[in-house]
């Protein structure tokens, strides 16, 4: 589990440098370049990381791999989940909280994969479009998503 978790991570994260990357060429489109080239490649991988996601994700929040915020509070420690963390009681996530979680991830990651998708269909994928995507609410808040339960995990 935690290989593949940590393989989609890496492919999302990689796929959005290369298209910052991508983006600051200013290409009109990917002939123009060998990064061109290789823009197809980062949107497929970052749209196969994106099915499944929150299932991967599951499996470590709820296996007590979750830390901090996600770990469930001891009575008496102020309500500060890091508490019971410090002394060595951090129980794995509270299903609740991670089900919503979860949720949130999900629909996120939908809707990052359906523009992904509208991209990569496109005949010529410009600078100025993936300059776009990366703009994109759903893909920040899906970054945020990700960088969030990755550090809950370890990952």
């Amino acid at each position: 589990m935690s290989d593949d978790l940590k393989r989609r991570i890496d492919a999302i994260e990689e796929g959005y440098e290369f298209f910052l990357a991508y983006a600051a060429q200013g290409l009109a489109d990917e002939s123009a370049s060998k990064a061109g080239e290789q823009v197809r490649s980062y949107l497929r991988g970052f749209e196969e990381a994106l099915d499944g996601l929150d299932e991967a994700f599951r499996g470590r929040l709820l296996e007590g791999g979750a830390a901090g915020a996600a770990a469930s509070a001891e009575p008496g420690d102020g309500g500060n989940p890091a508490a019971g963390a410090a002394t060595g009681n951090a129980p794995g996530a509270d299903p609740d909280a991670v089900d919503a979680a979860l949720d949130v991830l999900r629909r996120d990651a939908e809707a990052s994969r359906a523009l992904v998708r509208l991209v990569a269909a496109q005949a010529s994928v410009s600078s100025q479009l993936i300059d776009n995507l990366n703009a994109s609410i759903h893909v920040r808040a899906l970054l945020t998503d990700v960088f969030v339960l990755g550090e809950l995990v370890g990952v």
